[in-house]
């Protein structure tokens, strides 16, 4: 039992209940102290982009019903944070980052929001993201830039870029600004900022969770997923969220029963059989040279897990090539956006810019002021109208997709881990996760170390992608469906290692923490 109550900066779900439980705190000073975290230093990293007004008298409720004797699981009375591209039906805007879409109006709450308010969440505020999930932009990259939020920097080193797109999720998880958040990934966009700010990303089997009234780019590709800063509490937040949705078929797919993600970490390495890619992982350092040092880290991690009793089989490979993945999967998520973006848009309530379609959201993105236009370029959306111009409606798409699932397939994760009997598939987290995307498996990223002290490598306007103290992840990518399996291998690496927190200081940290004692007001 807690003597007292526990720091926020690592604060763990079975911390923070424990307390609740025992009443060190209540859900109101839980909730004040994350907020007076995020005011103390999101003017430095631009994680959040609004807090919830209502925050404090939902958790003034929730407190009521645990006096009561009514606890509805573990999250009950728990805030977290969401990405400013899933629905809330509530005073908080959902803009995908954009001026276009503030003051418009959702029918509801998306189906993981609702599932998340009857399991006790208490949804803080709205977290911020690479505008329009990063696909705007061709030749000006916007990592974590938003006009509705602004330019979100990681912690790590002056001026970090955080990657993208779930950045503002992922900064928040690893500063304590709440105790966990969720993210979306089409590629790469969970378990990019994870390991960016040295937290654990899952974005999972597209599928187990519902995507319904949230902001697209790919039905095809899209999931939402969680960010915390142990596997354990992703599992946690993973196990709410997940679940059959009659408003997005391909939830009907996922088990009957969702399997215990939780009570899967536990130790699981030894005996499990992972693959290590090395052709492909090669590949990807011929191409971004400035990712030497984590290789260098990664060789140490691979020897690690085979030290406690995993097999390892450096012998296998994608048999697709990289660049023809890339272009599959490129022609789907266009045709994807050209008609998913107007169907999410038709559904709103109110729609004060009137935006309906891609080309209008190009003529107002292009004409507003706020927009950063044309420093931030539409170059995505340009192409698209101009060069692609039809949708996954049209003759062309069958053809192309069933390219995309035998690059994807055969050729890509599902071959490699049929073929070798394995387990999982273990690269850098900065190579991993377009093998994932492309048949829409589940892959989780943990913390594997920090850059070496090397000069920063900038992008983005000036930006630090990599540099002295910047985490770096793993990733453990498995056939779909396999989260449980995953959950355990990730457990253990990241329980045995405890890399987080072991690199140089953080340049920002909050301050702020439970106040405990009697409650006023």
């Amino acid at each position: 039992m807690l003597s007292k109550a526990p720091g926020l900066l690592d604060a763990t779900l079975d911390q923070l209940a424990e307390g609740l439980k025992a009443g060190h705190f209540t859900s109101v000073q839980l909730t004040k102290a994350y907020l007076r975290r995020i005011e103390q230093v999101n003017e430095t990293v631009h994680a959040v982009v609004e807090t919830n007004p209502d925050a404090l008298d939902i958790a003034r409720s929730l407190d009521e019903e645990r006096a009561s004797g009514s606890v509805r699981g573990p999250l009950h009375g728990i805030p977290i944070l969401v990405k400013n591209n899933i629905a809330t039906k509530d005073k908080l805007n959902t803009s995908a980052g954009s001026q276009l879409l503030l003051h418009a109006t959702v029918p509801r709450d998306a189906f993981v929001i609702q599932k998340l308010r009857r399991a006790g969440a208490i949804i803080l505020g709205k977290t911020n993201m690479s505008q329009w999930s990063n696909y705007r932009a061709r030749d000006s990259s916007i990592n974590g830039w938003s006009s509705h939020g602004g330019q979100t920097l990681a912690a790590y080193h002056a001026n970090q870029n955080p990657s993208g797109s779930s950045s503002g999720s992922a900064v928040a998880a690893d500063l304590g600004l709440a105790w966990a958040a969720l993210g979306t990934e089409t590629d790469g966009s969970i378990v990019s900022p994870a390991q960016r700010s040295g937290v654990v990303g899952v974005k999972p089997t597209v599928g187990l969770t519902s995507r319904s009234l949230v902001m697209p780019i790919s039905e095809h590709l899209d999931s939402v997923g969680p960010i915390a800063r142990t596997v354990k509490d992703a599992a946690y937040l993973l196990q709410a969220i997940a679940g059959k949705d009659p408003d997005d078929e391909y939830t009907a797919e996922s088990p009957g029963e969702i399997p215990n993600y939780v009570a899967a970490c536990r130790d699981s390495l030894l005996g499990s059989r992972i693959g290590v890619p090395w052709k492909a992982i090669n590949e990807g350092l011929e191409k971004y040279p400035h990712l030497a040092s984590e290789i260098e880290v990664f060789k140490d991690a691979v020897l690690f897990m085979e030290i406690v009793g995993a097999y390892i089989d450096e012998e296998v490979n994608f048999t697709s090539a990289t660049k023809d993945v890339r272009d599959a999967e490129s022609t789907i998520m266009r045709a994807d956006f050209f008609g998913n973006i107007a169907s999410y848009l038709a559904k709103l309530e109110s729609n004060p810019s009137g935006i309906h379609t891609l080309a209008d959201m190009r003529e107002k993105t292009q004409k507003h002021p706020l927009e950063a236009y044309p420093q931030r370029d539409t170059g995505i959306w340009d192409d698209i109208l101009e060069k692609h111009n039809w949708d996954n409606t049209d003759p062309r798409f069958g053809p192309a997709l069933e390219r995309l699932r035998e690059l994807g397939g055969p050729g890509g994760l599902p071959g490699l881990l049929a073929r070798h009997q394995l387990n999982a598939v273990a690269m850098p987290t900065s190579m991993a996760a377009m093998w994932a995307a492309v048949s829409g498996a589940p892959v989780i990223t943990v913390p594997m170390g920090y850059h070496a002290a090397t000069e920063p490598v900038h992008k983005d306007g000036g930006t630090v992608e990599t540099g002295p103290g910047v985490p770096i992840g793993i990733s453990f990518m498995g056939p779909r469906w396999s989260e449980k399996k995953l959950f355990g291998i990730a457990y253990e690496f990241d329980w045995r290692m405890r890399l987080r927190g072991r690199g140089p200081p953080r340049v920002v940290e909050p301050t702020a923490e439970i106040e405990t004692g009697r409650v006023k007001g």
